[in-house]
């Protein structure tokens, strides 16, 4: 029975682009994901920290990256450590409309290893919720105060400002890795539904733009091909003026007149050291430069189309050797 061919071509291209479609997509799904949970875009945008009692509200927004100006802090005499080197210096400033201490911790720089009293200070940082560090200062400071931990921790905001902790460096790259990462998935989404809208615009047919018009082409290869193929294996076809290609691998269309060179290459595989099967790519270059491979085939396939088509162009050259490649070098 013979095999309907109609529109074979704009079919397969649709499928392999709707297949590829699923990559990209997943990915922007992905980078959606890390946007609402990384305080990303906070880096190149840091908010203003108008009132330092609101870090609270702008660490649920992930706005976690300010810029603050401070007045009148004063050292707590505790430090944070990190690889056994001071890495910051913990300050405490009141705020006294709420009724409470807020915590920030400054660099070695900004308070000269620990002054004992900053009357102004602007200071970039990132909004911090308690962790190790935060919670081993309140215990010292309740002691210290006679306090209990539990009573300072009311009269303490739960959140502090770092300013070693704002690495801009890293925020920066992890941005414009999002960033281009995002924009490359969603350009490979558009483009993939556009070529299973529009076929003809799928890089397998603009390819043929050396040739001539890329729709007028693929129109006349589909028709040649719903005809009747002159030679047909699984995924390889041979029309009266085209070579087609249509596997899980790629889709190709290539004028016969136009092919210059073709020959084969055998892969062997194994697995460990047991050799189980080889195949065959079958490599076609044509006329300005068109490269073309068909990966995963059997030698009496490519055999067959390599015969037909040195019988279809007598000015092709087969086989790889250093004679044809020297000359498809000078071409």
């Amino acid at each position: 029975m013979q095999k309907n061919y109609d529109g074979h071509i704009s079919k397969n291209i649709k499928a392999l682009y709707l297949k590829r479609l699923a990559g990209p997509l997943l990915y922007l799904i992905f980078s959606a994901v890390l946007w609402s949970l990384l305080p990303v875009a906070s880096v190149l945008f840091p908010k203003n920290l108008s009132h330092i009692s609101d870090m609270g509200s702008l660490y649920q927004k992930k706005d976690v990256f300010v810029s603050a100006d401070l007045k009148n802090l004063r050292f707590t005499g505790y430090t944070k450590t990190q690889f056994n080197r001071t890495a910051g210096y913990f300050y405490y400033m009141e705020n006294p409309d709420k009724n409470e201490c807020c915590i920030v911790l400054l660099s070695p720089s900004t308070c000269e290893e620990g002054l004992p009293e900053i009357e102004t200070l602007t200071v970039r940082g990132k909004i911090m919720a308690a962790d190790a560090n935060y919670d081993a200062l309140l215990k010292n400071l309740s002691s210290d105060l006679l306090w209990t931990e539990s009573g300072i921790r009311t009269k303490v905001n739960p959140f502090y400002l770092s300013e070693p902790d704002s690495r801009y460096g890293l925020g920066i790259f992890l941005f414009v890795l999002l960033a281009a990462s995002s924009l490359a998935a969603l350009a490979a989404t558009l483009s993939f539904i556009l070529f299973i809208l529009r076929p003809d615009f799928a890089p397998p047919c603009q390819r043929l733009r050396h040739f001539g018009r890329p729709k007028e082409l693929l129109l006349a290869a589909e028709e040649e091909l719903a005809t009747l193929p002159q030679l047909a294996t699984e995924d390889m076809f041979i029309t009266e003026h085209f070579f087609i290609e249509t596997s899980k691998y790629g889709i190709a269309i290539v004028p016969i007149q136009e092919i210059i060179w073709i020959y084969k290459h055998s892969t062997l595989h194994k697995l460990f050291w047991y050799h189980f099967s080889i195949s065959y790519t079958l490599h076609i270059t044509a006329n300005k430069h068109v490269h073309i491979q068909c990966p995963k085939n059997t030698k009496s396939d490519i055999d067959g189309i390599i015969d037909y088509l040195s019988e279809a162009n007598h000015d092709i050259l087969v086989g790889f050797n250093e004679k044809n490649r020297r000359i498809i070098h000078k071409h």
